[in-house]
């Protein structure tokens, strides 16, 4: 798999019948880590809402 920040190789290899969601993926070059959903071999990033702040 390639990492979706820089584009460099990861260790993570997956099949054709895999499917990730909200997996998350390290990148070893460039020290990230990104959350990635894949379903036969597409490869998208997931989006995460931000938490939201309590106000008291």
């Amino acid at each position: 798999m390639l990492c979706p920040v820089c584009g460099n190789k990861t260790r993570v290899q997956i099949r054709e019948d895999t499917e990730l969601k909200n997996f998350p993926l390290f990148c070893p070059k460039c020290h990230k880590q990104t959350l990635i959903n894949a379903k036969q071999l597409n490869i998208t990033k997931a989006e995460v809402p931000d938490a939201k702040t309590q106000s008291r």
